[in-house]
C-alpha cells in the first residue's frame, strides 16, 4: 500500500498514478516538472498521468512541455474552471477525463481546439458532472471522437452539429435538462450506445430509426408518453430503458379530430380514385401538396391524409422481447385501428384487443416500462 501523497509509477514507468495527493498546486507542478525533465532522457515515453482528486483549480503548467507522448490524462474530481492552453500541447492525446470539476463557462477550453492536433487524436472525451449549460463549439469539430460523456451538467439542448461526429460511438448525456431530440442525431452511423435518461425529453422523432448500429438506447426518466411506430426498425437493439416516463400501459386512442379542410377534401379524393394529372394541369404548389400524401395505416381503409389526422397509440411487440406503446396516424376516426373496421364485429375486436393489453403479464411490460 502506497503511502498519502506517495507517486504510483507502473507498467515501466509508462504511468504515473498521483491520484489523491492532497498536496498544493504549487508542490504538484514543481513534481511534474521535475518527471518531465527526467522523462526526456528515457528510452519509454510516459503514455498514462492520473491527477485525480486533488486540489487543481487550473492545469499544471508542466504538461505543455514535458508530455508530449501523452494518450491519457485523468483529471477529474478537481476544481478546474477552465482546461488551459497547455492542453493543446498534448499532439497524441487519446482520453481526457475531466469529469465532476467545475467546468462550464464561455471559455471553459482552450482557444484553437478545433485546429489543435487534438481534432485528430482525441478519441474518448469525458466531461460529465460539469456546468455546461450548451455543448461547446469546438468540441463538435472533434472528430475523431468515439466516446462523448456530457452527463450531469445543465444542457439544455442537443445542437444539431453533433451529426459531425462521425465516428462517434457512444454518446452520454444523461442527468440534463434536455427536451428534444435533433433528428439530426440519427445521422451518427457508428453510434452503438445512446444515453439520454433523466431529461425533459417528451418524444422521440422517428428519423432515430435510421441509427442501424444502436444497441442500447436509455431513455428512462424522461416526459415519453408514446414512442414512434419507426422505433421497429432498430433490429440490433439489445437494451431499451423507459422506465419513470408516463408511458400509457394499455390501448389509448385519441380521437380529438379537426374535420379536414376543402383543399385536403379534394386532394384525398384525388388520391383515393387515382385521378390522373400531370405537371402541367396544376400550379406547382399544388403539386407538392398532393405528393406529400401519406397512406393510412388500417389495411382496410386504404385512404390517405395530408394535414388533418387521428392520432392512435397502440402497443406492439418488438423482437418479441418487448411490449412499446407506439403512435399510429389515421386518416379518420372511423378507422379506430389497423386491425379493424367500422362493424360492429370490428369495435368487439378492438374491445377485445383492449382488455388483452390490459392483461399483458407484468414480467413483459416491465421490460418496456422498468427495462
Amino acid at each position: 500500500m502506497e503511502e498519502a501523497g506517495a507517486a504510483v509509477v507502473t507498467a515501466g514507468e509508462a504511468e504515473l498514478n498521483w491520484s489523491r495527493l492532497s498536496v498544493s498546486p504549487e508542490t504538484l507542478e514543481s513534481e511534474l516538472e521535475a518527471r518531465g525533465e527526467e522523462r526526456r532522457g528515457a528510452r519509454e515515453a510516459l503514455l498514462r498521468l492520473l491527477l485525480p482528486h486533488n486540489r487543481l483549480v487550473s492545469l499544471p503548467r508542466a504538461l505543455g512541455s514535458g508530455f508530449p507522448h501523452l494518450q491519457l490524462l485523468d483529471v477529474s474530481g478537481n476544481a478546474l474552471t477552465v482546461l488551459g492552453p497547455e492542453l493543446l500541447a498534448l499532439r497524441g492525446l487519446r482520453t481526457l477525463l475531466a469529469k465532476n470539476n467545475r467546468l462550464g463557462g464561455p471559455s471553459a477550453l482552450p482557444k484553437g481546439l478545433a485546429q489543435s492536433p487534438l481534432c485528430r487524436s482525441l478519441q474518448v472525451l469525458n466531461l460529465s458532472g460539469n456546468c455546461f449549460q450548451e455543448v461547446p463549439a469546438s468540441l463538435l469539430e472533434l472528430r475523431a471522437l468515439q466516446t462523448l460523456s456530457l452527463g450531469g451538467n445543465q444542457l439544455q439542448s442537443i445542437p444539431a452539429e453533433i451529426e459531425n461526429l462521425q465516428r462517434l460511438e457512444c454518446l452520454y448525456l444523461g442527468g440534463n435538462f434536455i427536451k428534444e431530440i435533433p433528428p439530426e442525431l440519427a445521422n451518427l452511423p457508428s453510434l452503438n450506445y445512446l444515453v439520454l435518461c433523466d431529461n425533459k425529453i417528451q418524444s422521440v422523432p422517428p428519423q432515430l430509426s435510421q441509427l442501424h448500429s444502436l444497441r442500447s438506447l436509455s431513455l428512462h426518466n424522461n416526459l415519453l408518453t408514446y414512442l414512434p411506430r419507426e422505433i421497429l426498425n432498430l433490429i440490433h437493439l439489445e437494451e431499451l430503458s423507459l422506465r419513470g416516463n408516463p408511458l400509457v400501459v394499455r390501448f389509448v386512442r385519441d380521437l380529438t379530430y379537426d374535420p379536414p379542410t376543402l383543399l385536403e377534401l379534394a386532394a384525398r379524393t384525388i388520391k383515393i380514385r387515382n385521378i390522373s394529372y400531370t405537371p402541367y394541369d396544376l400550379p406547382g404548389n399544388l403539386l407538392r401538396y398532393l405528393g406529400s400524401a401519406s397512406n393510412c395505416p388500417n389495411p382496410k381503409c386504404g385512404g390517405v391524409y395530408f394535414d388533418c389526422c387521428v392520432r392512435q397509440i397502440k402497443f406492439v411487440d418488438f423482437c418479441g422481447k418487448y411490449r412499446l406503446p407506439l403512435m399510429h396516424y389515421l386518416c379518420s376516426p372511423e378507422c379506430s385501428s389497423p386491425c379493424s373496421s367500422a362493424s360492429h364485429s370490428s369495435t368487439s375486436q378492438s374491445e377485445s384487443d383492449s382488455e388483452d393489453e390490459a392483461s399483458v403479464a407484468a414480467r413483459r411490460m416491465q421490460k418496456v416500462l422498468l427495462g
